[in-house]
């Protein structure tokens, strides 16, 4: 049984209504970054200069400590605002944990790289903070202040002060002045998104570089090492799967070989007919197992693969499938990386395979194309379905094959058919 999930059209925000909104978070951040960053600044430089200048008395292990823990804080409460500046999310360092003693969980902030970088996010962020605070109030105060200046010019004393267009040389007016500094607000108001956009995302850079790219790394290090994860355990899916498959065919075909041949060798002297018919079911035997061998190779590495490229190593494969086979194949003139290919045609043997095992399908249909930059594999058979991921099997060694090369498996298989995997994989 599937489940159809409703996707509802989204509803895209006016630009306008968009910046404004953006132009306020913006302004909030930066407005807000001075205190903190003051702060912050103050504990952090403190805590820096008194720990390190008693370090060689041992003090100063403990005053650093905590000093990097409030860094850690700062860094905490940046990186909680970065999204909604940078408008996408950021990774999380991994810090590392308090293990140990008391003393060596008291120095471990000291003995993590994330820890200083966070000290020197909170001791350089203080400029920035200064330029998008000023930026900040002084597009606001200048926007909102000329905008209502009609609202408020008669509380201004006028006797004996210059406005602004006196002192550019234009005859004074009221009508001049509230014209001309609501104009100004106009103005204001209009660049005030971009300017604070600009000062925003400067120190949002500032956050991303020195509080997640460490995280970045972290986090690819982790796909990587799961990929190879996934890799291994594939491959120890395939191997098992291959030595069940030559047990259960070519071996048992070839002690049953060596069996008939001994027979036959004690049958020459006293039956040769019989000798001679033992031999001929010896033959028989003997190109069962070649053939089955050569399935199973055919599996690992056709060589029809290495040679031609992976439309026509499909081909072959769909030709020979004993359910009949409808192969769509839209792939460039240029050759794929092999690791796509093999692994490509791996899914599409697997698949092929699961079908004419267990779907009782009677036609299949394979589709293989790029999709942007990635090579999508269909597979669809009209069959009683009911195919599961389970662990050991072979959709689950298919999905952690496809896992190593960064690649996704989706199987849609309710019961009763059809059944629909769908394996998509980089290819450049």
């Amino acid at each position: 049984m599937t489940t159809d999930t409703l996707v509802m059209p989204s509803v895209t925000a006016p630009p306008h209504s968009h910046r404004l909104r953006q132009a306020l978070y913006d302004s909030g951040y930066a407005v807000l970054s001075l205190p903190v960053g003051v702060l912050f600044f103050v504990v952090v430089v403190t805590g820096l200069a008194a720990g390190i200048g008693t370090v060689v008395i041992w003090v100063g292990l403990a005053v650093l400590a905590p000093t990097l823990l409030a860094a850690r804080g700062s860094a905490t409460l940046e990186r909680a605002q970065l999204p909604a500046v940078l408008g996408r999310p950021v990774p999380r360092p991994a810090y590392l944990p308090a293990e140990g003693g008391p003393v060596r969980r008291l120095l471990t902030p000291l003995r993590d790289p994330q820890s200083w970088l966070d000290a020197l996010h909170a001791v350089l962020r203080l400029p920035l903070a200064v330029l998008a605070f000023s930026v900040t109030v002084t597009f606001w105060a200048i926007a909102l202040g000329g905008i209502t200046y009609g609202l408020w010019d008669w509380a201004l004393p006028q006797e004996g002060n210059e406005d602004l267009f006196e002192l550019l040389g234009f005859d004074g007016g009221t009508s001049l002045r509230i014209v001309g500094y609501t104009l100004i607000g106009l103005l204001a108001a209009a660049v005030l998104p971009f300017a604070v956009r600009a000062v925003a995302l400067l120190q949002g850079h500032l956050g991303r570089v020195l509080l997640t790219s460490r995280a970045a790394t972290q986090a690819e290090l982790g796909r990587l090492s799961r990929g190879r994860d996934a890799a291994v355990a594939a491959e120890a899916v395939a191997l098992r799967r291959l030595e069940r498959d030559i047990h259960d065919g070519p071996q048992q075909h070839l002690v049953r070989l060596g069996m008939d041949l001994s027979r036959a060798q004690r049958q020459l002297d006293r039956d040769p007919s019989a000798a001679r018919t033992t031999l001929a079911e010896a033959g028989v035997l003997a190109r069962e197992a070649l053939e089955e061998l050569r399935a199973l190779s055919r599996g690992i590495a056709p060589p029809v693969l290495a040679d031609r490229g992976l439309a026509a190593a499909l081909a072959a494969l769909a030709a020979r499938s004993p359910v009949p086979v409808e192969l769509a194949v839209d792939l460039p003139a240029e050759r794929l990386a092999p690791a796509t290919e093999n692994t490509a045609y791996f899914v599409v043997s697997e698949a092929l395979a699961n079908v004419a095992k267990h779907s009782g399908a009677h036609v299949c249909r394979v589709e293989v194309g790029l999709v942007g930059d990635v090579l999508r594999v269909v597979v669809e058979d009209d069959g009683t379905g009911g195919a599961v991921l389970v662990p050991g099997h072979g959709l689950a060694g298919l999905a952690d094959r496809l896992r190593a090369v960064d690649g996704v498996l989706a199987v849609d298989s309710p019961r009763g058919g059809p059944t629909r995997t769908v394996a998509e994989l980089p290819w450049a």
